[in-house]
């Protein structure tokens, strides 16, 4: 593997619901602007866009919640590989409801919630409170730079 190959930042998306009108393109670009944020120098990303129902399987199966959560991510990273694998699973029904309710577009929600689960891969953590308080503020700090305004502390 030669040194540009190991530097890429490969992101796929996938869409499982019947929400059409989402800018992937978007979203992807988000999710390497993050990676090199972070200088995560090779890194392949899958972000599924899912119903509330599956997330909710999802949670019960991998975290034993049976809530509803925004977003799942997880570490697919192989030791045996040079790069490392996330999967971000993001409620998109969640994310068009709380879009609505807060006044901004569906698209906006998805950006956070992906931040949120790319950032839990990354290192940072909300466990407590004053955590909790610096990951959003970097959420917003991202997701305004990215175009997207103020979304979590707009809430």
């Amino acid at each position: 593997m030669n040194a540009a190959s190991r530097k890429k930042i490969s992101v796929a998306l996938t869409n499982q619901t019947s929400i059409a009108d989402i800018d992937q393109e978007a979203l992807k670009k988000l999710t390497q602007t993050v990676c090199r944020r972070y200088r995560v120098p090779a890194v392949q990303v899958r972000i599924v866009l899912v119903e509330g129902k599956t997330i909710r399987r999802l949670g019960k199966q991998f975290l034993g919640s049976d809530k509803t959560t925004d977003v799942i991510s997880f570490d697919l990273t192989d030791p045996y590989e040079p790069h490392r694998s996330f999967e971000i699973v993001i409620n998109a029904d969640l994310a068009q409801r709380q879009g609505r309710k807060h006044g901004h577009s569906t698209e906006a929600e998805l950006a956070l919630y992906l931040t949120h689960g790319l950032l839990h891969q990354l290192g940072l953590d909300d466990s407590d409170p004053r955590q909790a308080q610096n990951m959003h503020k970097t959420e917003d700090r991202i997701l305004q730079k990215a175009g997207y305004g103020q979304v979590y502390y707009q809430q």
